[in-house]
């Protein structure tokens, strides 16, 4: 059994966690609820201190009404029996103690404005004895002590007690007075029962309540009703909003009436209206500008060929030449392959702006290939006066990509860290998880800063323009690059921190994850580096790298 309340506890508290957290999401997406919410609460507020002010002001009345005929009714029954004492004078105790006992019937009998009484007359003997009592019904102990002392000193007082009254306790108003006569001071009590003033006073509160839920729920009435007006029109602005973000540039809002919420519907129109404009000229001049880059790209082929074929004529016979026609020459010769290659890149950036390319992708090491590439280097890193440094598993990690796009990709990566570098080791580390496998080229050259991490991978974009390319290169790569790794949806970071070098991360998902990176094996940020500048596809979020400790993604 234990087992089994534990069991249901536990359902009750997810069923009880569920709630809170639908209600808590309800809150934090939906207007309509914040604003009925709101309303309900203010609306409680006010009606909890109007119907307590009420109330109170209710009750107070009645029970100063109900005092004020109560000291009236007594202060004729204490001369009611002050008058049956002085008819009986001081014959003997026993006609006075008759006197005040038939006095004392004679008056409980009776009625007034402050409703039903009874009474009660002490008689006090000496000191340290039991008073007598004459009443026909009532006891000492429905009065209260410090009233009793107080009307002992020969003033008149009253005072509301809840005291043993008809079997039961009940809430009584007790007026005591002094009756003075030659036999000496007698004490006479009325005691007026309040259950009909708290029975107003319960009715008054139950009528008060129930006025209050019908208001509380005519007014959520009311402002769902209203809130609705208002939250639709909102409403259809964010899905409008939505479908032009998602590209369709035609839809509309529908405009009714001529109150503000029309004119937001109209104004809103009007903006979409000047966007849509905006963004289909956009989009045919990126157009034309793709279709020129292509155009140009490949009327220029043709021309290139033949002044190619002339440079080479003209490289072979350089010997020939005079020493200046001879270096001009070799510097036409060599500027003619930048010029091919820069021809080269513009016609893939071009296919990549039309949406023309296919991944040809199959089943490749990527281990291997980063070897291939890396050795391949190991002849300008001497060149540069630079080591190379490469840590790779020695297990095949199989890739589903397109080999010669991911090489082409290193390259840019190698090439770069050795031309920005300043001479520094450059280090390749390959790693994978369950999902990914990631690259990192990491240098400790001149660094990027905000401004370079944001703009490395735009096209023909220089941290310097005046500086000159050492290795060669059109601009282009970092954006090929970039374009290459999202064809296999993969990501392209860049850290880096200036005088503090760059760190390039690949990551790409593993064969068997199904194209999903859950996360990045390798960290962006190096060990041992904090801070920097970030960049790249997609955008590192800089918030989850804080709660990683500079981490992974």
């Amino acid at each position: 059994m234990p087992s089994e309340a534990l069991y249901y506890l536990a359902v009750v508290q997810t069923k009880l966690a569920t709630l809170g957290q639908w209600m808590l999401q309800r809150w934090r997406r939906s207007l309509q609820v914040r604003i009925v919410a709101l309303t309900m609460v203010i609306t409680f507020a006010v009606i909890a201190v109007v119907g307590y002010i009420l109330i109170t002001q209710i009750g107070a009345g009645l029970l100063a009404a109900k005092q004020r005929a109560a000291i009236e009714k007594s202060t004729s029954g204490v001369r009611y029996m002050q008058n049956q004492l002085q008819l009986v004078g001081s014959s003997s105790a026993q006609s006075v103690s008759d006197a005040l006992s038939s006095g004392t019937s004679y008056l409980s009998q009776g009625a007034s404005s402050a409703g039903i009484f009874e009474v009660i007359t002490l008689v006090r003997g000496d000191k340290g004895t039991t008073p007598r009592v004459y009443s026909p019904s009532l006891h000492l102990d429905v009065l209260p002590a410090d009233l009793q002392t107080t009307v002992q000193g020969g003033k008149q007082a009253w005072s509301i007690a809840t005291v043993p009254y008809a079997g039961e306790k009940q809430s009584v108003l007790v007026v005591g007075s002094t009756i003075p006569s030659v036999l000496g001071d007698f004490e006479i009590y009325f005691v007026y029962p309040l259950e009909n003033e708290n029975q107003i006073i319960s009715f008054v509160q139950q009528t008060v309540l129930l006025a209050g839920l019908a208001l509380m729920l005519l007014i959520a009435g009311v402002g769902l009703l209203i809130s609705r007006l208002v939250v639709l029109p909102v409403r259809e602005v964010a899905q409008t909003a939505g479908e032009l973000a998602e590209g369709n540039l035609d839809r509309r809002m529908i405009v009714k009436g001529e109150d503000d919420l029309a004119k937001l519907a109209s104004s809103f129109n009007d903006m979409a209206a000047s966007l849509s404009s905006q963004i289909v000229r956009l989009e045919n001049l990126s157009q034309v500008q793709q279709r020129f880059t292509s155009d140009v790209s490949h009327e220029l082929r043709t021309p290139l060929t033949t002044v190619r074929m002339a440079a080479e004529l003209l490289y072979d016979y350089r010997a020939d030449f005079p020493e200046v026609a001879s270096r001009s020459a070799e510097l036409l010769y060599t500027e003619l392959d930048r010029f091919e290659a820069l021809l080269k890149d513009l016609l893939e950036i071009s296919r990549y702006d039309a949406g023309g390319l296919s991944l040809d992708a199959e089943h490749d090491d990527m281990a291997s290939l980063v070897r291939r590439v890396f050795d391949a280097h190991r002849t300008l890193a001497r060149e540069q006066g630079c080591e190379m440094h490469l840590e790779v598993p020695d297990e095949p990690i199989v890739v589903v990509m397109n080999s010669s796009r991911i090489a082409r990709v290193l390259r840019n990566l190698i090439a770069n860290a050795l031309e920005h570098g300043a001479g520094d080791p450059v280090e390749v580390t390959v790693a994978t998880n369950e999902t990914a496998v990631a690259v990192t080229v990491r240098d400790h050259g001149v660094g990027i800063d905000e401004t370079a991490a944001e703009h490395l991978f735009d096209r023909f974009w220089r941290a310097d323009p005046s500086r000159v390319r050492k290795l060669g290169g059109t601009g282009l790569g970092m954006a090929i690059s970039v374009e290459d790794i999202r064809l296999h949806d993969g990501w392209l970071q860049v850290w880096g921190r200036p005088s503090g070098g760059a760190n390039f991360r690949i990551t790409l998902p593993l064969a068997s994850s199904n194209g999903v990176i859950m996360e990045s094996p390798l960290s962006l940020v190096p060990p041992g580096e904090s801070g920097g500048a970030f960049g790249g596809h997609p955008t590192v979020r800089r918030s989850y790298l804080r709660r990683q400790g500079e981490g992974t993604t």
